[in-house]
């Protein structure tokens, strides 16, 4: 199939861009279906016209549906878009920029999804998906997971779709509770991770962020101290990526604290320290969970993000930590490029 379509490519090109054409918009009514045309054509910065003739083939093909709540994929469009996925990313030239991006960062792997989260938030469930499926290829026996909050991380926990009982897993949250938004919390991804996976999990009930009295008095209770431990020496780490100046909002730090870590340039953040584009730690708070140090040993770390914005972010953290496999959209990843 690859073969095929590169010797297409060079004989008659405009098959090709026809056919990713309507691979993309197939592909977008997958991720966003029911779908009408018009968010259609948004979602993939087309106009109605074209949307309109692509979608009406694809219904003639029988790999779409339509209907008053809008177009979903048949089943055969399903097997389509599988059938296609692997020759469409080197068509398109995904495979090599993941390769570019994994040498330019120095990193483990990197795994890209095709298209712009900036442009279609859509995307958000393909990324989700996609490490879902990463994170099922590489967990053993035995393993203990640690698993950050936030949107991201969430819709990763969603994603996961396992028949297999891994019940010699267990799954901790990387950090305590932070923000008002529960759903989105370390804890209630780990409940979700782990009904998922059908394995063992423990919770960890405390703030992420305590003064040092408070985190010493804590860390003492028998069950948080299990739950760290097992934080500590986990195998597997999945986090989401934060950019300093959100997180400063995000965690509602004092005026004098946030103009301190803004001064002093930071661009990232994660597990409670503040990085400037050096990968340099310019500040850190007193949280519970995962450090620096246990950040750096695991067997399997993976970053998770999408959004131009995020990049910068995501970059210093690679400098700390080579043992990274990055999932993100193509759109972030030339951002990373460009930042370079």
């Amino acid at each position: 199939m690859k073969n095929l379509l590169k010797i297409q490519q060079k004989l008659i090109p405009e098959v090709i861009e026809i056919m990713t054409k309507r691979y993309l918009v197939l592909r977008e009514i997958s991720l966003s279906g029911p779908i009408g045309r018009r968010a259609l054509a948004n979602n993939l910065q087309n106009s109605e016209r074209i949307i309109r003739t692509e979608t009406e083939l694809l219904k003639q093909q029988g790999l779409i549906d339509v209907a008053s709540k809008g177009m979903t994929i048949t089943q055969e469009g399903q097997q389509l878009l599988k059938d296609l996925k692997d020759a469409m990313r080197d068509v398109i030239g995904i495979n090599q920029l993941q390769e570019e991006i994994r040498q330019y960062l120095g990193i483990k792997k990197v795994i890209l999804i095709p298209g712009s989260y900036d442009n279609n938030h859509s995307l958000i469930k393909d990324i989700g998906s996609q490490a879902a499926k990463y994170f099922l290829d590489i967990i053993k026996d035995n393993d203990i997971v640690s698993i950050a909050g936030g949107s991201t991380m969430l819709e990763f926990a969603r994603s996961i779709k396992s028949d297999k009982k891994y019940n010699s897993i267990t799954v901790v949250p990387a950090r305590g509770s932070m923000g008002l938004d529960v759903e989105t919390q370390s804890n209630n991804v780990v409940a979700e991770v782990s009904k998922n996976i059908h394995s063992n999990y423990k919770l960890l009930n405390v703030p992420d962020q305590l003064c040092e009295e408070s985190i010493k008095m804590l860390t003492q209770e028998p069950e948080i101290k299990s739950t760290l431990e097992l934080i500590d020496n986990s195998d597997v780490l999945v986090f989401g990526v934060g950019r300093a100046d959100e997180m400063v909002e995000r965690r509602k730090l004092s005026d004098e604290i946030a103009k301190n870590i803004m001064d002093k340039k930071a661009v990232g953040e994660a597990f409670g320290h503040y990085f400037n584009k050096k990968g340099e730690i310019v500040y850190k708070l007193n949280t519970v969970g995962i450090d620096m140090k246990s950040f750096k040993n695991k067997r399997e770390t993976i970053a998770v993000f999408a959004g131009r914005k995020k990049a910068e972010a995501f970059i210093p953290i690679s400098k700390i930590n080579k043992n990274i496999v990055l999932i993100t959209d193509e759109e972030s990843a030339k951002e990373i490029l460009k930042l370079g």
